[in-house]
């Protein structure tokens, strides 16, 4: 008989390699490009020995404070019920300052404006990494020059348009492929550092400092650059639900960190030999012969990468949906085992589209390198603020102790968000124009919500006294059930009014279905349903989800049979009032604002498809509701 063991050393192993190729795909693939874009003519930095050993120590250490201390050291600690992720984040830092905290508000906003970084974020990844591998085969011969940028659109297009059938079969080949990556990456690196060890020095932060110090503002533009080797360090947080706190860290401590210090190191011993090599320090680490093996790797390393960031955004759009911060949206479930492994159209088509502006609007790697840096920065930013309100108000911690661990983090980010914002004008508006049209969106759709909300609420009638005034005479029943579905707070259902006002009859059964929403990842199967019965055969039901489960009614309401109430779905009719919003002139919003919610709720997935309910046992009422 095998002991636990070493089985749950093999499942470690196997998540660990998962790691390495969803995880760290972008991170990754940034030595493609950042000592590229330190030393580019634009931003006027001389490459010389003394500013070479500082930028490359400024990388390495910038790997081990921001990435070893702030993300994997103390941002991982900060999980929502083992989730990550900018909206796991905002849920859990929402939840413990309470929603009748002054911070309440503010919070809410720093999580959409993280996620709408996090969409800036997404388009720019696929964008930069692949046309980066691309411009490879320029370093082979300036012949390839036109071919770039048409090249990088196939390789987008192609990935895509394969959305729809999910990652289950290609994904397993993604580990494999991104550690050989970073084994390439540590050997280039170790054959560099051994012709030239004097780079070694950079291990010492003084030269990093030294670096700072002596050159001003220049050094400070420089920031901007070295910014790029920190990019997706989002990513270790967002994906620790899939593979746990263990296997990130491994992955990071074990493979990811060394074979990128070793590859800036190389890098940078290749520059301190060949000063010519910095047109592309990254294909010029090996010579001629490497090129083209190195464009096909780093192409299926970005690829891999890219592929990280969409799945991203699939996932992140669920769980705004499902936290009411944007309309519900058709999602694809494309593996039965796995039900992270999500496929969102619209979203795909929407991000493909903002991709391939990017690609012929920026032109090269160097263009988007601008807008990049920003995204990166002000997503870190955000989430050095959201963790702070969780320590503190969740945790409870001392305010001194709060205040000291991400106080330290913050100066750090906010000065790098500050060199990149010297870009705005050079490509950094774009992620920021990104952010600011989904935070508008979510904006938007969250007041729009309360403000129904709030016209329902002028005319609701308390279901308990509804109840006991109808039994007094009541109306014929027929066979059956009916299901009415019931918001949160709410009094009578509207389309059972409508029921009653035309049909005048009432089902043997009626059950009020409540579905709540909680700022939590999962929901125990066994925590799910709530039955309350109100008598005369009626009952309210209670269906609690988290942020991340499928909302599936009909499966749900299967569990009722244990709190006695069994259902036949053959004989159930789902009551839904389909709600048709107007927006007036000085409502709630400005009228844009309500035309856009208006416009948004009428276009919004069907109540019924969302929550998995078969078509044919649905009934629809329609209201009009004005805001």
């Amino acid at each position: 008989m095998t002991s636990p063991a070493p089985n749950n050393k093999s499942r470690l192993g196997t998540l660990t390699l998962a790691a390495i190729g969803i995880v760290y795909g972008d991170i990754g693939t940034s030595p493609l490009y950042t000592m590229k874009e330190v030393f580019s003519t634009e931003h006027g930095l001389p490459l010389t020995e003394t500013n070479l050993l500082g930028i490359v120590s400024l990388i390495v250490w910038g790997l081990v404070i921001i990435i070893s201390l702030k993300y994997v050291t103390l941002i991982l600690r900060a999980d929502n019920r083992g989730e990550g992720g900018i909206m796991a984040l905002t849920a859990l830092a929402m939840s413990s300052v309470t929603s009748h905290s002054r911070f309440y508000f503010p919070v809410m906003l720093m999580g959409m404006v993280g996620a709408g970084l996090f969409y800036g974020d997404g388009v720019i990844t696929p964008a930069i990494s692949v046309l980066s591998a691309m411009e490879g085969l320029e370093v082979a011969t300036p012949a390839f020059q036109p071919y770039v940028v048409p090249l990088t659109l196939t390789v987008l297009v192609a990935l895509y348009m394969l959305q729809h059938r999910g990652t289950a079969g290609i994904g397993r080949w993604f580990g494999p492929i991104v550690l050989v990556w970073f084994i390439t990456l540590a050997t280039m690196g170790i054959i560099n550092i051994i012709a030239n060890p004097a780079i070694l020095a950079a291990l010492n932060p003084i030269h990093a400092f030294r670096f700072l110090m002596q050159n001003g503002w220049l050094a400070f533009f420089a920031l901007g650059a070295v910014v790029l080797a920190f990019t997706g360090a989002e990513a270790l947080y967002a994906d620790m639900g899939h593979f746990g706190k263990r296997s990130v860290r491994l992955a990071w401590f074990s493979i990811v960190f060394p074979a990128l210090g070793l590859n800036y190191l190389g890098q940078g011993a290749l520059l301190l030999s060949t000063p010519a090599a910095v047109s592309n320090p990254f294909f010029n680490q090996l010579g001629p012969w490497s090129i083209y093996p190195l464009v096909v790797l780093s192409t299926m390393a970005t690829v891999i990468a890219s592929q990280a960031t969409i799945s991203g955004a699939f996932s992140v759009t669920q769980q705004a949906i499902s936290l009411g911060f944007l309309p519900r949206m058709r999602v694809v479930y494309t593996s039965d085992r796995e039900i992270g492994q999500i496929y969102i159209p619209l979203v795909n088509w929407v991000q493909l589209l903002v991709v391939v502006l990017a690609v012929i609007g920026f032109g090269s790697s160097s263009n988007l390198a601008s807008a990049y840096g920003i995204a990166a920065t002000a997503t870190m930013l955000t989430t050095t603020v959201l963790t702070f309100f969780v320590i503190r108000y969740r945790w409870k911690l001392n305010l001194l102790l709060c205040f000291g661990a991400t106080g330290f983090f913050f100066i750090i980010d906010a000065a790098l968000f500050s060199a990149t914002s010297l870009k705005l004008l050079s490509g950094g508006w774009f992620p920021l124009l990104i952010s600011a049209l989904m935070v508008t969106v979510m904006l938007t759709w969250k007041n729009g919500r309360d403000l129904v909300f709030r016209n329902l609420q002028k005319h609701l009638i308390p279901l308990e006294d509804f109840l006991q005034s109808l039994f007094v005479s009541p109306p014929q029943r027929v066979e059956g059930t009916a299901i009415f579905f019931r918001a949160e707070g709410d009094g009578v259902p509207h389309a059972m009014l409508h029921n009653l006002l035309h049909n005048k009859v009432l089902h043997e059964r009626t059950i009020f279905l409540t579905v709540y929403s909680t700022d939590i990842p999962t929901i125990p199967a066994a925590e799910r349903i709530k039955v309350i019965p109100l008598g005369q055969e009626c009952y309210q039901v209670n269906v609690s989800y988290g942020f991340k489960d499928e909302r599936n009614i009909p499966l749900a309401l299967e569990m009722c049979g244990a709190a006695g109430l069994e259902l036949n779905l053959m004989e159930t009719s789902f009551f839904i009032a389909r709600q048709t919003v107007i927006a007036t002139v000085g409502g709630g919003m400005a009228f844009w604002r309500e035309a856009l919610y208006a416009s948004m709720a009428r276009n919004a997935r069907d109540a019924a498809d969302y929550f998995r309910i078969p078509p044919n046992r649905v009934i629809e009422v329609g209201t009009q509701i004005e805001i």
